[in-house]
């Protein structure tokens, strides 16, 4: 199995105030990895480490650079511009002619079932929609690696079950997913691996079934439980 990341007593630092900590852990090709844990836990932190918009203070990244990815954010940005050219504007900065920019991104839209809202400000969408265009726009890219961070805690049922699905689809295909969540059936319901974070350190690192199943370090116990510290 092919090792995408690989940290080594990775610790980040905004001020005083400490995100991660020594955090040590490895991510494989497939992995449909969630990462759960209090608000402030360093959970988007770490993402964003993995995407290399962040540098450790202390420790090491190693990464595939092979590996394409994309990331989604929480709230995703979206140019005052059609849904359309949102798409093919990020493929265009890759090096795409414009007029196959277009057709890759329509391509795209499709993909996510939304070929019919192509010419609309992507400014007059809805959250769910927004936040499909978002994964299609990450999808277009052809990423073999995405990392979402809190991809629905923003949106009603239906939307959510969407973006879900796309979610499973991508990793069905062979992407490997690794997505912070608030949500523990979404948890269960897409990762295949769970590790609990707790003050900026990875507390439990297990399979799904074992982690919502098995026995559990008193801190992981006590978050599931609804209990924090």
């Amino acid at each position: 199995m092919t090792q995408l990341f690989k940290l080594d007593s990775v610790s980040v630092s905004f001020g005083p105030i400490t995100a991660l900590t020594g955090c040590s852990l490895e991510i494989q090709a497939g992995d449909r990895l969630a990462l759960i844990g209090a608000n402030g836990s360093g959970k988007s932190t770490l993402l964003r480490c993995l995407h290399g918009l962040i540098q450790p203070v202390k420790g090491h990244i190693e990464k595939d650079t092979n590996a394409r990815q994309a990331m989604l954010f929480q709230s995703p940005y979206l140019l005052r511009a059609s849904v359309q050219n949102n798409i093919a504007l990020g493929l265009w900065l890759k090096g795409a002619p414009w007029r196959q920019a277009r057709a890759d991104a329509l391509q795209a839209l499709a993909r996510v079932g939304l070929a019919e809202l192509a010419l609309r400000n992507a400014k007059a969408l809805s959250g769910g929609q927004q936040q499909r265009v978002a994964l299609a726009r990450a999808w277009a890219l052809k990423p073999q690696v995405l990392l979402l961070d809190e991809p629905t805690s923003s949106l009603d049922p239906a939307a959510k079950r969407e973006v879900e699905r796309l979610m499973a689809e991508f990793s069905d295909a062979g992407m490997t997913l690794v997505f912070s969540s608030h949500n523990l059936g979404q948890v269960k319901r897409l990762a295949s691996r769970v590790i609990y974070l707790e003050y900026g350190r990875p507390i439990a690192d297990l399979p799904t079934d074992a982690f919502f199943g098995g026995p559990l370090p008193p801190a992981a116990a006590n978050f599931l439980k609804g209990e924090l510290v």
